[in-house]
């Protein structure tokens, strides 16, 4: 049976419940992570530490390769943030998963095509913002027209599909995923032994080759977040 949806509702306003808990979840993770691998920075970097830096540096590779000098600097907070949260809310809903009766409280938040538009429009909000603000108003529209006038019918459709793009794919990897674990979940209960022994190993695999897409998703994700930022910080 699929899963019901909690909902509440606020001056007017749905809200999901289970998507609001696993949002929360998963940026507490992310505080709690960064916070224990930073805790008691020393001059001599620790383990924990190494792995921190490790990480910065890593996030910070991937602004620049978009967003070279000075200029992809005030990016790098946001791509390390993005990066981790996706990631932590990737594999969220392969180790914890709460149901109560029909109703799914507690899953990968990025299983859910709002989550991801949410975090799409957030990247191409922050993009025409600083668009405009390097460009000024006039000059950032000028150019839609560029490199030749006819495209800017093209130049704007862009726009449409590059939110479908980013948000799209993140929730279809996600949400695949978690449902072919249901259904191998649901193999292991069917015939006793004999489909249960076999269908814990096809967990394990899952649930390993989950925990890799889950990483490159995240990476794709920043990755070409930064590229639709840089796209507005350049002229063709």
């Amino acid at each position: 049976m699929e899963d019901k949806i909690p909902t509440f509702t606020i001056a007017g306003l749905n809200f999901n419940l289970g998507n609001d808990i696993s949002g929360v979840i998963a940026a507490l993770m992310v505080l709690g992570f960064v916070f224990f691998l930073a805790k008691n920075p020393k001059i001599r970097p620790s383990k924990r530490q190494n792995i921190l830096e490790w990480l910065i540096d890593f996030v910070n590779n991937i602004v620049k390769g978009s967003i070279p000098g000075e200029e992809g600097r005030k990016f790098y907070g946001l791509a390390f943030v993005m990066f981790l949260f996706i990631f932590m809310a990737n594999q969220l809903g392969l180790f914890l998963q709460v149901n109560v009766g029909d109703y799914n409280f507690v899953k990968s938040p990025t299983a859910s095509p709002v989550i991801t538009m949410t975090l799409a429009m957030i990247i191409l909000l922050l993009s025409h913002y600083y668009g405009v603000k390097k460009w000024g108003f006039g000059t950032y529209l000028k150019n839609y027209s560029r490199p030749v006038a006819f495209l800017t019918p093209v130049n704007v459709l862009e726009e449409f599909t590059n939110f479908l793009t980013l948000s799209l794919r993140l929730f279809g990897n996600i949400y695949a995923g978690e449902i072919l674990l249901k259904l191998i979940a649901t193999f292991m209960k069917s015939h006793g032994v004999i489909t249960f022994i076999p269908g814990i190993f096809l967990e394990m695999v899952w649930q390993a080759f989950s925990v890799f897409i889950g990483s490159i998703q995240a990476y794709v994700f920043v990755t070409l977040s930064m590229v639709y930022i840089s796209k507005k910080l350049e002229q063709e």
